[in-house]
Parts: structure tokens; C-alpha cells; sequence
């Protein structure tokens, strides 16, 4: 999977954003915490879930798998909820 390249992602001043373009059925913004833009970034190339959740485990050492993976599932599914991921 990987992400929808009709969204477009931003960062500025710290904050990361998410932009559906016109040619979405989504056409909104949608506002990341940390965690949500780097999985979003992890799916800019093509990459499982697994994957993510690997990356993510290495970045922040000392965090749980089982909540990592939880997280990871609940970004996820918004994504797909709003046409953002590419199967």
C-alpha cells in the first residue's frame, strides 16, 4: 500500500498537514500529530503494515509494539476511510 498521490502532505512551523486535491472524493485538510505524519510519510513509498510499524518501533526506541501497532491500525484505517491509501 501506499499513499494516494492526489493528497498532497505539508509541513510548517511544525504542524503537518494533509491536503486532498480537487480530483478526491476527500476535499479537505486533514491536521497530523508526529506519530500520524511519520507513518503518512512511511507510506509515501510502497510499504506494509508491518513495515510501518517497524520503522516507527526504530524512531522512538522504548515504545510498545502492541500500541505502536495499534496506532499504526488506526491511522491507517482513517486513511482508507478518506480514499488517501492505494492498495
Amino acid at each position: 500500500m501506499k499513499l494516494n498521490p492526489k493528497f498532497l502532505t505539508h509541513e510548517t512551523f511544525g504542524e503537518h498537514y494533509m491536503i486532498g486535491t480537487g480530483i478526491t472524493a476527500f476535499n479537505g485538510i486533514v491536521k497530523s500529530n508526529e506519530t500520524a505524519a511519520f507513518i503518512i510519510e512511511c507510506l509515501k513509498s510502497e510499504t506494509t503494515q508491518d513495515e510501518v510499524i517497524d520503522r516507527l518501533l526504530a524512531e522512538y526506541e522504548g515504545a510498545c509494539r502492541d500500541t505502536v501497532s495499534r496506532d499504526v491500525e488506526g491511522v491507517i484505517r482513517k486513511l482508507r476511510g478518506i480514499g488517501a491509501l492505494e492498495e
